[in-house]
């Protein structure tokens, strides 16, 4: 029996078979303004010649599974033919979903793995669930861990004791990379360049210049320095599709500081844009969000917990997900952390080697548990039983 594993991301699917490597697609499907016919599906996006003003459509709303329509096409694209050719009578799914999921979409979920694609066993979880596994493989010696994952449509801060989850202390801050991106174009647009429509490139913008400022007041006043002086503002180059596949920086020495560029590029001027924008996930009041910034939820979060198991959550802060990989959002995350915590607790923030595949691995590991069987259900059971066994079975 083999096993595949899906971390089902709103933005990113990140799938594989238990024995084998993992594959981060996009979950989702294009359609591009010129060809305006033709959807393409995943990472199908590598054939579309044009990709500017490329239309998404995701199958989540809101960081929520709601366009069953589209989900399908993708899974069945990833389990078709072209990609994992799963052979559904002896494969089991790992496969995750968002924290206080509606039951709507869990016995809808239920319906489509069991009875469409007919899946052998089904184990639903929280991806957080999966990290935490990972994280307890990785240092048998703890106990607790909090999952900070800063995903595409928000940022979950969750506390696990022994694998299971803190429900009283779980923590969503409605701030994720999706918001980021459509913030960054929307200043974009008033400063420079209308840029509304392209989602796709302005994300890339996003990925390669962007980062976590360590002092916010500084670098603004860095940013706000004329010429050489200025060691924040950076020149990016935008593609154009034909000759410039994909966006990038201009090095240092080549940027021209007054007047215009020679050649026909056409150029993105940033400066306090690059480290404003992630500063959102820091302090979401700076456009209008009446929420606390990552580091105050992660203090607020331990603070909900028993006096005596707080020092170890402090030691044990794991950030995963997409927006941990700003450069900077390890450090930030835990100076602030460290300036809201009593002085005789030890503080320790992980970021792993990939955090955006690390609970697919977490997911990875759980299946070649002994007790594994134990945690899925099978086909038979739900056939009798229907959706309340997974109810009991699965903690979501």
């Amino acid at each position: 029996m083999t096993t595949l594993v899906l971390d089902n991301g709103a933005y990113n699917a990140k799938i594989g078979y238990s024995h084998d490597s993992v594959s981060v697609i996009p979950n989702c499907q294009f359609r591009s303004k010129t060809a305006r016919l033709k959807t393409f599906t995943a990472n199908q996006i590598d054939e579309i010649k044009d990709p500017s003003g490329l239309f998404y459509i995701l199958p989540f709303q809101k960081g929520y599974l709601v366009n069953w329509d589209v989900q399908r096409q993708v899974w069945d694209y990833l389990f078709g033919k072209e990609m994992y050719q799963v052979d559904f009578l002896d494969t089991n799914i790992i496969i995750t979903e968002p924290y206080f999921n509606f039951t709507s979409i869990q016995e809808s979920m239920n319906e489509i793995l069991f009875e469409e694609y007919q899946f052998q066993a089904v184990l639903r979880v929280n991806a957080g669930a999966l990290s935490a596994h990972r994280y307890f493989r990785d240092n048998p010696s703890e106990l607790c861990c909090i999952i900070v994952d800063s995903g595409y449509s928000f940022t979950h801060i969750v506390p696990y004791c022994r694998s299971k989850k803190k429900k009283e202390a779980i923590i969503r801050i409605n701030v994720g990379g999706k918001l980021l991106t459509n913030h960054l174009k929307e200043i974009i647009s008033y400063r420079q360049l209308h840029v509304m429509d392209e989602t796709h490139v302005i994300n890339q913008v996003k990925e390669d210049v962007c980062y976590v400022s360590q002092d916010f007041y500084r670098d603004m006043d860095i940013a706000k320095l004329k010429g050489e002086d200025n060691t924040v503002m950076i020149d990016y180059v935008l593609p154009d599709f034909s000759t410039i596949k994909k966006g990038f920086c201009k090095p240092r020495e080549e940027m021209v500081l007054s007047g215009k560029y020679k050649s026909g590029e056409q150029i993105l001027r940033l400066a306090n844009e690059r480290f404003a924008v992630p500063e959102i996930l820091f302090n979401p009041s700076d456009i209008g969000i009446q929420e606390m910034g990552i580091p105050e939820a992660i203090v607020y979060s331990i603070q909900n917990l028993p006096e005596e198991m707080q020092p170890h959550f402090f030691k044990n802060i794991v950030l995963t997900g997409g927006n941990s990989l700003f450069p900077g959002f390890r450090d930030r995350v835990y100076s602030e952390v460290r300036c809201l915590t009593p002085t005789d607790y030890d503080v320790s923030v992980v970021l792993p080697e990939n955090p955006i595949t690390y609970s697919w691995e977490g997911g990875k590991l759980i299946s070649e548990n002994d007790d594994f069987e134990d945690m899925v259900v099978t086909r038979e059971d739900y056939e009798e039983n229907g959706h309340s066994v997974c109810e009991e079975k699965f903690d979501i």
